[in-house]
């Protein structure tokens, strides 16, 4: 047998009963057999090509919550993605679930972000005059846009994973459930971290009928919603948390939505960022030919709108800035000598 064989049969020797084994995945949308001496199971495999990939590259130098903070310490969408990573393989361990299949849909679940947090989203969806949502751009990434336009070519776990990390649609696998679980316990728990980085919030803000439940520092919440996560889903038989733990959860979620993001000192720039992508949209809607050469046939396939659009969600925050600067502002006048 190949190394890759040796993993699926072990799989079914020590994981549960409700994983999503390798062996049995629903495939990929163009199949792939397996090449000889494959050493990574499918799940594996799909990592590797989205962590390879370019949008997971940009993920570094995209806003998380606070726009362009002059600090090191702050999260981006990198570090939220490998956080939300942790945390998901930590309760699929504690669950005796497939971390692999978990760990392709959390490194892929944000990679449809547009720069400038959800600030990119209100913009684009303005200039769409239609929901853009990231969790659908996520799955265009990984499905079209990725590897010249071809994508790349995910199993379906993977990719219903990434599509139901958020919105109305929940995964069919554990795995997958887990990981739209973990994104909102990393979140919230990481944007009060750098909340209180950036002074706008203490630990002793927090309300204490919510410390009382889920603890009162950043270790101890990310502890007791783990925990229960992992106790509540083993004895319920479905993925969740228990209802007094969701329920500070929620309250924590709203919290922060008054104190933190919707706060004119974390939000006070959104307002900018949003003008400056709808007028660079609006821009390359104008004027095609001023797109990347390497957009020419998805210009042809799909019309302006939805290239541009993909264009700009796909720009890092610093790219955006640039392109806005070089389009929009007047250089220097220099006298040559």
């Amino acid at each position: 047998m190949t190394v890759r064989e040796v993993l699926e049969r072990r799989e079914h020797g020590f994981l549960s009963e409700h994983a999503a084994f390798s062996d049995q995945s629903r495939g990929r949308v163009r199949p792939e057999p397996p090449q000889p001496g494959e050493v990574r199971t499918c799940y594996q495999r799909d990592t590797d090509r989205i962590v390879h990939s370019k949008a997971f590259r940009r993920l570094t130098h995209k806003t998380q919550v606070f726009l362009q903070p002059e600090g090191d310490h702050y999260r981006t969408r990198l570090t939220h993605t490998l956080e939300v990573s942790r945390i998901a393989r930590t309760i699929t361990r504690g669950l005796g679930l497939n971390e692999d299949l978990t760990e392709a849909i959390a490194m892929g679940h944000d990679l449809g972000h547009t720069p400038f947090g959800h600030a990119g989203e209100a913009a684009l969806s303005e200039a769409l005059g239609a929901p853009f949502r990231h969790n659908e751009q996520s799955l265009r990434v990984v499905d079209t846009l990725e590897n010249g336009g071809k994508g790349l070519n995910l199993t379906y776990e993977v990719r219903m994973g990434i599509l139901g990390h958020t919105g109305d649609r929940i995964p069919e696998t554990w795995e997958g459930q887990v990981v739209r679980r973990s994104d909102q316990i990393a979140y919230v728990n990481h944007d009060i971290d750098d909340a209180i980085r950036a002074g706008i919030l203490t630990d002793g803000d927090i309300p204490r009928e919510i410390s009382a439940v889920l603890g009162g520092s950043h270790r101890e919440r990310i502890n007791t919603l783990v925990c229960d996560a992992i106790a509540f889903t083993q004895e319920s038989g479905r993925v969740g948390l228990s209802p007094a733990v969701d329920q500070a959860l929620k309250e924590l979620r709203a919290f922060m939505f008054q104190r933190v993001y919707r706060n004119p000192v974390a939000k006070g720039e959104e307002s900018k960022a949003k003008l400056m992508l709808q007028r660079l949209y609006q821009f390359y809607c104008d004027h095609p030919e001023r797109l990347p050469g390497d957009l020419t046939p998805q210009l042809r396939l799909e019309g302006i709108p939805r290239t541009v659009c993909d264009y700009i969600a796909g720009m890092t925050d610093k790219y955006a800035v640039d392109k806005y600067t070089e389009i929009f502002i007047p250089s220097g006048w220099q006298v040559r000598g």
